[in-house]
């Protein structure tokens, strides 16, 4: 079993950045490719980020593409997501996930665990 949990959020103005966090619980960590979604208000959940265990593949939303950065440190067990350039469509509740497998993915159905979320709010 793996807890996940998020930290990081926050208010943002246009065009700045934050750095979200998410800590896993287990001596199992680097058995997980990561995963980090958004939720926005009245809109489905959708993808953001990936990478897989070893942190050598990270694939992106287009939307986020160039902006964000996901990495993950093993001997933590901790994967952030750098976001910069925010833009006031960026703002949802933000999830890490972890699945169990080479490589994660853009199906959130996939994820075998998830964090509780953290609130990133970009004002304009």
């Amino acid at each position: 079993q793996v807890q996940l949990v998020e930290s990081g959020g926050g208010l943002v103005q246009v065009g700045g950045s934050l750095r979200l966090s998410c800590a896993a619980s287990g001596r199992t960590f680097g058995s997980y490719s990561m995963g980090w979604f958004r939720q926005a208000p009245g809109k489905e959940r959708e993808f953001v980020a990936t990478i897989n265990r070893s942190g050598s593949f990270t694939s992106y939303a287009r939307s986020v593409e160039g902006r964000f950065t996901i990495s993950r440190d093993n001997a933590k067990n901790r994967v952030d997501l750098q976001m910069n350039g925010l833009k006031p469509e960026d703002t949802a509740v933000y999830y890490c996930a972890a699945v169990r497998a080479l490589f994660g993915s853009s199906v959130g159905s996939e994820y075998d665990y998830w964090g509780q979320g953290t609130q990133v709010t970009v004002s304009s």
